[in-house]
């Protein structure tokens, strides 16, 4: 028998950003590998920091199909909503190109929703609300996707874990080690439940310490100044006109078609898409 092919699609959540082992990266991806089976297992872990939807259709999904995988997980999107550039007809095409051609070639599809990172960030109100309807755009299209190519659909954007410092790193976006094993036992399980994960579940607890608050300072003082500055060049005026334009509806007690405005394109790229599919050329 062959060694079950595991590869890894996505951002700095799935390259394991926040649980440090060896002088690198590992994170929930390489720790569900050993409950995958008995038998060997082949991971290849193609997920990068800072990756979009984009990045993960142009560069990622060529490598990930050449190796053929059995079990391919796809978790990207939260990027994207941090960007001046967000589209969510854009992000949809893409996903579904992604997906599609994966499971095309008979892989077992893993995706997620993900939490708002304004709230994770803890941003004010005008400034986490507009985030947080990009990312709920972004999680409706990824279920609505999941469902469409049969995925094994993990909805972590959820639950006890998001408000439960111990499972967080320093910069309150990435999980820590205990963060990390809590993806891979939630996803060990579902592939159990489908009959896709017959060796032992991950461990729930550390095999490390966690990192002291002196630790996390100081990553927050160094590494982490320069996310945020690159985050806020790119993003940051566009997300001050958001917040504007989400006080004036407030003051205007229309905040709700900003609601209405953000579930009507989820709409509209869901149905491009079913749209393109019917087109006889549309392969």
């Amino acid at each position: 028998m062959r060694p079950v092919r595991f590869v890894a699609l996505g951002d700095s959540l799935t390259e394991g950003v926040g649980d440090p082992v060896g002088g690198g990266w590992r994170g929930w991806a390489a720790l569900l590998v050993a409950g995958l089976g008995e038998g060997p297992v082949e991971f290849t872990n193609l997920a990068v920091s800072g990756s979009q939807t984009r990045d993960v259709l142009e560069g990622q999904l060529p490598a990930g199909l050449a190796l053929r995988p059995d079990l391919v997980s796809v978790v990207v999107g939260v990027n994207d909503t941090l960007r001046c550039t967000f589209d969510i007809h854009a992000v949809a095409a893409r996903l579904d190109t992604v997906y599609g051609a994966l499971t095309g070639q008979g892989a077992v599809l893993l995706t997620a929703c993900l939490p708002d990172p304004g709230a994770m960030l803890g941003l004010p109100g005008a400034l986490a609300r507009p985030l947080a309807r990009r990312q709920r755009a972004v999680n409706a299209v990824v279920h609505a996707l999941s469902d469409r190519y049969g995925a094994v659909h993990l909805h972590a954007c959820e639950g006890a874990w998001l408000t439960d410092r111990a499972m967080w790193s320093a910069d309150r976006l990435h999980p820590g080690e205990r963060g990390h094993r809590q993806l891979a036992v939630r996803f060990h399980a579902l592939l159990a439940e489908a009959g896709l994960a017959t060796g032992p579940a991950p461990s729930p607890e550390p095999a490390s310490p966690a990192p002291t608050t002196t630790a996390g300072l100081w990553w927050l003082a160094t590494a982490g100044t320069g996310w945020v500055a690159r985050r806020c060049a790119d993003l940051l005026p566009q997300l001050l006109a958001l917040a504007a334009d989400e006080l004036r509806h407030r003051a205007r007690g229309t905040s709700a078609r900003l609601d209405l405005r953000a579930s009507a394109a989820v709409s509209a790229a869901l149905a491009s898409l079913s749209v393109a599919e019917r087109r006889p050329d549309a392969a």
